[in-house]
């Protein structure tokens, strides 16, 4: 996936992040829960201890892992995870993830654990988030500095010419030479098989059972996945919602999400076009063409913000990106696309920002662009010849007029990169898994509905739930239908009937 425009906040992206600290986990003499590797038994049988983190209403522990699971006598590194103070350490534990890859799971406890579960799934179990490996609090990568990467995000170039493609490899091959200055051997080491396999460490450690119970969103969904295909004797609940296939290259992702964000500008504009502030048109073909009209001028003309920053196509079309991920954000998306039509992009600019982990006092609180593209570079084979691409191009043109382009060219980004990438993906099965809720929606603009049913066939207990509706993942207070599914099956066990629709 493709570094500015396409790097993802969940849904709860549009609130602040804060920073947590947490304290460590301690060895014990116990056995270990269930037969592991020798060489691993020590990382199963930690003891957590947990402490209370900076906001002081939550507890954060640290878990040692493996750095590289294949030299487990090795160097080791520390996967930060958070739950509630109010958490009763006697219940199951629920172990989420929100995304990304690169959305920090600690986040999600410490500032948006109402936002995104029920009152009867926090009942039920602690729910436990978790900064993957390389994400921030967890031996996070470091690329480039504050200035530096805002200076990066105002550079305006079009890669689908000679001199843009040129300007774009500079680029990425400096960042991936300070993502290999400034991080530790984590680096090499992000992949989202690693990940899934320090949450079977945490499923040990932290976990009153002997199986794992997992939620997980959008990018959180593979990463579930792929733990239930290395262990599938060890899934207990698991939901994943906003479904990414792993069987999908790059860039078989990449024009599935083009075609997502087409379908639901056109779900936006229809409704922007009833409303009397809607500045872009007076139909939904108008406000679709008003859309498109800027992003063009944004790649010739590029505006300034109030603070002094130019926004060139690609942070306006990621400004854009942002708010059409939720229903609920469609009236602030027309609002600041009033301001962009009027000549004032700083609206726009703080939805980028947001994108991109950036405070307003100009420091990135979060490391999700670096992670982003780490973990995508280990995950998906390269794909960075230029004719490759172009031919690519033209697929994401047809797929999405409006956001095809922005979404082009993203092999370059690891094309310069330290460490290989995978050599071919494939699909998972999780054989003999207890039964896996997947959760599709039909207008969800970053993971098409189409993947969570491709999901739920590759699973050999895949069930699948299909919310009828817009915006990116469903699960949440704010969806009862959807809500009380999920709640039955993590609380009750009850599963519900394959094909199930809100």
């Amino acid at each position: 996936m493709s570094p500015s425009p396409r790097r993802r906040l969940r849904w709860f992206g549009l609130l602040a992040l804060t920073a947590v600290v947490a304290t460590g986990c301690e060895s014990t003499e116990e056995a270990p829960p269930e037969q592991v590797e020798a060489s691993l038994e020590r990382f199963y049988t930690q003891d957590a201890v947990w402490d209370t983190c900076e906001d002081e209403n939550s507890e954060c522990t640290r878990v040692e892992v493996p750095l590289d699971y294949a030299d487990p006598e090795g160097d080791t590194i520390e996967i930060v995870a958070a739950r509630s103070g109010e958490a009763d350490p006697d219940q199951p534990v629920l172990l989420v993830n929100p995304g990304g890859p690169g959305s920090s799971g600690v986040d999600v406890v410490v500032d948006y654990l109402d936002t995104v579960t029920t009152e009867t799934l926090r009942e039920a179990y602690t729910v436990v988030g978790f900064d993957p490996r390389g994400v921030s609090r967890s031996e996070p990568v470091r690329c480039l500095s504050d200035a530096e990467t805002d200076e990066q995000r105002q550079v305006s170039y079009d890669p689908s010419t000679e001199e843009g493609l040129a300007t774009a490899a500079e680029m990425a091959a400096e960042f991936a030479r300070a993502c290999e200055e400034n991080t530790s051997e984590v680096l090499g080491f992000v992949d989202t098989e690693s990940a899934a396999r320090d949450m079977d460490v945490l499923r040990s450690v932290l976990g009153s059972s002997e199986q794992l119970n997992y939620l997980g969103f959008s990018y959180g969904t593979k990463l579930g996945a792929t733990y239930a295909d290395l262990f599938p004797e060890n899934v207990g609940t698991m939901v994943l919602d906003g479904a990414l296939d792993p069987s999908l290259t790059e860039e078989e992702v990449a024009t599935g999400q083009a075609a997502g964000f087409e379908q639901a500008l056109g779900s936006w504009a229809a409704w922007c076009a009833e409303e009397a502030t809607c500045q872009a048109g007076t139909t939904e073909d108008d406000v679709v063409a008003a859309v498109q009209a800027a992003f063009e001028e944004a790649k010739e003309n590029p505006q300034t913000a109030q603070d002094g920053r130019i926004v060139p196509a690609s942070t306006l079309v990621s400004g854009f990106i942002t708010p059409l991920y939720s229903q609920q954000s469609w009236p602030i998306l027309s609002e600041g696309f009033n301001m962009a039509l009027d000549g004032d992009p700083s609206m726009m600019l703080y939805f980028a920002d947001l994108n991109a982990g950036r405070e307003q006092d100009g420091t990135y609180s979060s490391n999700i662009q670096s992670a982003f593209t780490a973990i995508n570079c280990l995950d998906y084979p390269r794909a960075d010849d230029p004719d490759q691409m172009r031919t690519h191009a033209d697929q994401l043109a047809e797929a999405s007029p409006t956001f095809g382009a922005y979404l082009a060219y993203g092999g370059i980004n690891c094309a310069e990169w330290p460490h290989d990438g995978a050599d071919s993906v494939d699909t998972v099965s999780a054989e003999g898994a207890a039964p896996i809720l997947v959760i599709g929606t039909t207008g969800d603009p970053a993971t098409p509905y189409e993947w969570s049913p491709a999901l739920a066939e590759q699973l050999d207990s895949g069930v699948l739930i299909t919310n009828e509706g817009e915006g990116h993942g469903s699960y949440g207070p704010q969806n009862e239908c959807i809500a009380i599914l999920v709640d039955d099956y993590f609380v009750d066990g009850t599963v519900p009937e394959d094909g199930t629709t809100c």
